[in-house]
């Protein structure tokens, strides 16, 4: 009997993957003959919890804004509820469980032989970040500024971006007619900006107690931070999206905007629940995306990167195993998609999920 997807998060043995097609498609028109500019503004620790996503509480115009402009998708999953080894997976087009990347990387202060040491993953020689399939196509490439691909820690291989700091933007690619790749990381969602709940704007009696949590007054004001922290991401999305139209950029960029993973709360961040893998992901492309239409095909996050070459007529490497949902090498859609989590900190907790559109 299949069990309900808030229930039940199994041990699944996987023998063969078997792809379908959905009953939701992507409104896409020909592809333009000019390579398009590509902005990501990704953020952290974040469910979807945005008005455009019917949340009532959010406060979210900017980004509500951009999926009426876009599509939105509504099935869209990481395959790591946990930062590190998700962009590792990310970066890649790859699962993590697949290159060395899938213990988180943080460790304890106390060494000691039953504690975790300082741990990075080794890919495969043949495994690169897809920016530098990117950059050898002539993107220029920027990441303001998070990195923590998990196999690498500061400074990042040269290879992987033009730019890679606080300061990083396509305002700083020396020839104008370049086509660049730019990513915006905004970190204000992160589960440590939960902790100050003294002081909170949501109104914590008007947010929705999941069961699975205690309906007190700290918890109320814990999820009320949440939206807070929401509330201020929006803002930042108003002025990336403000730059582009100053730009004169705008229309000939696609944008996406995408979390990493679900809410930074007890049974979401860390858990392979959809509290914690279930993610937002919203898509503007100018004369191609029907403005405001709505997509329900299962995304992995490993997509994300595969449809950024799709999309840049770049060919996506034969060993990815990330697939693009747009662009000229558009994948059929995903019956299932999946996530794993391993080693977190301390503790080992070796857990595998697979999910379709009903049931995980």
């Amino acid at each position: 009997m299949a069990v309900p997807s808030t229930l039940l998060s199994g041990l699944i043995p996987i023998t063969c993957l078997s792809f379908l097609p959905s009953s939701a498609k992507i409104v896409q028109n020909e592809p333009p003959k000019e390579r398009p500019n590509i902005l990501w503004i990704s953020t952290e620790d974040l469910s979807p919890r945005l008005g455009c996503y019917g949340d009532p509480i959010a406060r979210t115009p900017n980004i509500d804004r951009l999926a009426s402009e876009g599509t939105r998708f509504t099935n869209v999953f990481t395959t790591a509820a946990i930062s590190s080894p998700c962009r590792a997976g990310i970066i890649t087009g790859m699962y993590q469980t697949s290159i060395g990347c899938m213990h988180m990387r943080t460790t304890t202060y106390r060494r000691s032989a039953e504690n975790p040491m300082p741990y990075l993953g080794v890919p495969p020689h043949y495994v690169k970040a897809f920016t530098e399939y990117l950059r050898a196509a002539g993107y220029y490439c920027t990441n303001n500024s998070k990195t923590d691909y998990q196999f690498a820690r500061d400074p990042v291989p040269e290879s992987i971006w033009d730019e890679c700091a606080n300061t990083a933007h396509y305002k700083n690619r020396p020839d104008k007619d370049q086509p660049f790749f730019a990513v915006f990381n905004y970190v204000g969602t992160h589960e440590s900006r939960n902790w100050d709940i003294d002081n909170v704007k949501t109104d914590p009696s008007t947010v929705e107690v999941p069961p699975y949590y205690p309906d007190t007054e700290i918890v109320r004001r814990n999820l009320a931070k949440v939206y807070d922290n929401a509330a201020r991401l929006d803002s930042v999305v108003a002025v990336l999206l403000d730059e582009l139209e100053k730009e004169g950029v705008a229309e000939n960029t696609v944008v996406f905007f995408w979390s990493d993973h679900g809410d930074g709360l007890p049974r979401a961040k860390r858990w392979l629940y959809d509290s914690g893998l279930h993610v937002p992901l919203i898509v503007r492309w100018p004369k191609q995306l029907q403005p405001g239409t709505v997509n329900d095909d299962m995304i992995s996050s490993i997509d994300f990167g595969p449809t950024v070459l799709s999309l840049a007529g770049v060919r996506v490497p034969a060993h990815m195993q990330g697939q693009p949902f747009l662009g000229s090498q558009a994948s059929t859609p995903r019956q299932y998609v999946f996530a794993a989590r391993d080693r977190v900190d301390e503790s080992y907790d070796m857990v595998r999920s697979v999910r379709n559109k009903d049931f995980l």
